[in-house]
């Protein structure tokens, strides 16, 4: 048994379960919905995993589809090349630039324009950052100095996007809005922690339960009311007085024509990752799919899990195979570099020093952890040790939010480059018999 093979064969397993392409080939397969007998189709495939969900729409609608508009991360290059009627468009993320602002504009104009008879929305995480479209009189700059902010806050992703919905024209159901009275259907790959709609890419074509209330009440919690842009705060004291149209609510007509479906989860990738885990001889359970937090907080709790393990066999005995899914939070305090699943293993790197026959996976399911080119982190009993080996300290290190650093001198960084999908982070932490190498 070796627990770096095992757990290769695991995390290839999960994110296969979550192939958006297949997901989106399978949805269409069980039916249009709202769009069944319409014959001129516009798509709007938007996010991490546009690209594949995108072309499975193409390959499985053909001649059905008039126009198509793809908008994706940079970096996330089609497999072939788009026909003359696909618009492509490749955005800045996490904060947004100006060719998002470039493709949320041209969504807008073929809504506007009308063309088509129906609309198919392939959305994936990602979402909100490459389709930013600000409320006027709002510039690109406010939206990527509020973005910044907010990401580095700590704020859960669910007041994160109750600020964006308040300042963008595409947001918090407002594209539903531009689409009606055309049926709209959406195929959804969700990255949010309990799949809420109206959370995945700031929900473009569903209700919008949050108001500028709640926006302008993330800011006092993050403490950024005085630090973000003047007109953000004016756009969001204006929303507060009433003096703009709040975001479309439950009830509103728009949606009567609308159809969400979630086509691939978190809960997805992590049941195959058990699945696999069993195949390989563990015993395996899924904890939670709903891991929320500071990364390093969490860290601690893994960390005990896996010690319970180890000491006492709780709550089995190895080979045992523990799986989580969610999507933790990082307070960035430091000036180093990262992502929450780096700052999460090396957490647990501390955490478990010295802890012998494990292996314990931080993993970003779309290959990208934060701003940098590692997925996430892959740890044991050594890793802290070796990073103090190449002349780092590792406490010192996580405390200036620099796991990247820490990670790569212990040859610990999970690189697995773009995956394709996107459905939030996986935690694997696989334990061995003592005497099993």
């Amino acid at each position: 048994m070796s627990l770096h093979t095992d757990m290769t064969a695991i995390r290839t397993a999960a994110l296969a379960a979550v192939d958006p392409a297949a997901a989106v080939t399978r949805a269409l397969r069980d039916g249009l919905g709202p769009l069944q007998g319409r014959h001129r189709l516009l798509v709007i495939a938007v996010g991490k995993a546009a690209v594949p969900m995108g072309e499975a729409a193409l390959q499985a609608l053909g001649p059905a589809i008039e126009r198509a508009i793809i908008i994706t991360k940079r970096g996330q290059a089609p497999r072939r090349r788009p026909t003359s009627s696909t618009a492509l468009f490749a955005c800045g993320h996490p904060v947004p630039d100006e060719a998002g602002l470039q493709a949320a504009a041209r969504v807008e104009a073929a809504l506007r324009e009308g063309k088509e008879d129906g609309v198919l929305l392939l959305l994936s995480g990602g979402a909100s950052a490459l389709l930013p479209a600000p409320a006027p009189p709002l510039t690109l700059a406010d939206l990527q100095r509020t973005t910044d902010l907010l990401l580095r806050s700590g704020q859960p992703i669910e007041a994160l996007n109750a600020v964006r919905k308040h300042l963008s024209r595409l947001k918090g159901g407002q594209l539903a809005r531009l689409a009606a009275p055309r049926p709209l259907l959406a195929l959804v790959l969700s990255d949010v922690v309990g799949d809420r709609l109206d959370v995945i890419g700031s929900g473009p074509a569903v209700p919008d339960p949050t108001t500028y209330a709640d926006a302008w009440a993330v800011l006092e919690a993050a403490d950024l009311v005085e630090r973000v842009p003047e007109a953000v705060r004016a756009h969001l004291q204006r929303g507060l007085r009433g003096e703009l149209p709040e975001t479309p609510k439950p009830g509103d007509p728009i949606f009567r024509r609308v159809e969400h479906r979630i086509v691939g989860s978190n809960r997805l990738a992590a049941q195959a990752a058990v699945a696999q885990a069993r195949n390989l001889g563990y015993r395996a359970l899924l904890l939670t799919t709903f891991v929320e937090g500071e990364a390093r907080e969490v860290a601690k709790v893994a960390a005990a899990l896996v010690k319970g393990v180890r000491k006492y066999g709780d709550p089995l005995p190895p080979p045992l195979c523990l799986v989580w899914g969610g999507e933790t939070t990082v307070t960035v305090r430091g000036k180093g570099r990262g992502g929450r699943n780096q700052e999460l293993a090396l957490a647990a790197a501390l955490a478990l020093e010295g802890c012998p026959h494990f292996l314990l996976m931080a993993l970003a399911t779309d290959g990208t952890d934060g701003p940098t080119d590692a997925a996430g982190g892959l740890i044991d009993g050594e890793t802290a040790a070796r990073i103090r080996a190449a002349g780092f300290d590792p406490r010192a290190l996580l405390a200036d939010n620099d796991a990247y650093h820490a990670l790569r001198a212990a040859g610990a960084l999970l690189r697995t480059g773009p995956t394709g999908t996107n459905v939030n982070d996986l935690l694997v932490a696989l334990v061995g018999r003592v005497e099993e190498r």
